[in-house]
């Protein structure tokens, strides 16, 4: 294994705290080109990827995922762009393929110069009548289902030190 790569895995992190500045197009694309080559069940490609850029979607989604909480705060950290990761639920492995392709452009985010962070809850956010409502004016079927997303953009500081490993994370047999 080349030692870039093991150096990209151990220091990429999550960023929660972001620049206002837009992904330039170029690099948006490299990331969802990389969520595209994750791994999925019976190379079945199951996930669709949406990559928000539009202000006004970006922050309706904001809205939602905060009032799934119960909260008024933005749990996408002020990131520019978002990219949620739909799968449908007649795939055996919908969630498994999209949290690979979720974790795919994270390590791309990283490599690229870019900060990103897992965020949750789209599930909810698409099973609600709101959810159903944006994927029908987007064009997309009601049957999608969240899986997550990632927020994406640069960050606003130096990434964080890692947490310690946990005793007993690796157990051989």
């Amino acid at each position: 294994m080349k030692t870039e790569f093991l150096d990209l895995l151990l220091t990429r992190r999550s960023v929660r705290a972001y620049k206002p500045d837009p992904v330039p197009e170029a690099l948006l694309e490299e990331v969802l080109r990389a969520g595209t080559y994750a791994p999925t069940g019976g190379g079945r490609q199951s996930p669709v990827l949406v990559a928000v850029t539009d202000k006004a979607a970006r922050d309706e989604i904001s809205r939602l995922n905060a009032a799934v909480m119960g909260k008024d705060t933005d749990p996408y950290y002020g990131a520019p762009v978002l990219v949620l990761a739909l799968a449908d639920p007649a795939s055996s492995t919908w969630v498994e393929d999209a949290s690979c392709a979720l974790e795919n452009m994270m390590l791309a985010a990283h490599a690229l110069g870019l900060g990103s962070v897992w965020v949750h809850r789209e599930r909810e956010i698409f099973d609600s009548e709101a959810g159903k409502a944006l994927l029908r004016a987007w064009g997309l079927p009601e049957t999608l289902r969240g899986v997550g997303s990632i927020a994406l953009g640069y960050a606003s500081g130096p990434a964080p030190a890692p947490a310690p490993r946990k005793d007993g994370y690796i157990v051989r047999v």
